[in-house]
């Protein structure tokens, strides 16, 4: 009979790696904190009809906006609380992760574009150094 000590270890062997694919990486936390705008952006966008009615009661008011705009502003939280739960934010963790490879991409286009105007002033800077001596020399 063998001991568990002097068996081999074929689980791990037979079954590979399970791979949460909604969530694939670990987010550092920059990326959380746009996954997070993300989010905040689609529970708003849910609840705009509300936050527009709470906007409008409250223009021009200050502190009277808490009692006068009390309805609205009870609308605009409860949906706001309807919304925000963790199946929206799941949502956006997907939208974000979609749109990760576009962002790369849009991202490298930028640095490639500050790399060509970079190099564009460096060498009107070069030129401009080489006419200076020009003129200097005669």
């Amino acid at each position: 009979m063998a001991t568990p000590s002097t068996s081999p270890d074929t689980s791990s062997a037979q079954a590979p790696k399970k791979y949460n694919l909604r969530n694939p990486l670990p987010l550092s936390a920059p990326q959380e904190q746009e996954v997070k705008l993300l989010y905040y952006k689609r529970v708003r966008a849910l609840c705009a009809p509300e936050i527009k009615a709470f906007a409008e009661c409250a223009v021009n008011r200050t502190v009277t906006a808490t009692w006068i705009c009390r309805q609205q502003r009870l609308a605009m939280n409860s949906c706001m609380v309807a919304h925000a739960k963790p199946e929206e934010e799941d949502r956006a963790r997907e939208e974000w992760f979609a749109s990760f490879e576009e962002r790369r991409r849009a991202r490298d286009e930028e640095l490639a574009r500050v790399e060509t105007r970079r190099a564009e002033v460096i060498s009107m800077m070069r030129n401009d150094e080489a006419r200076r001596r020009q003129g200097e020399a005669k």
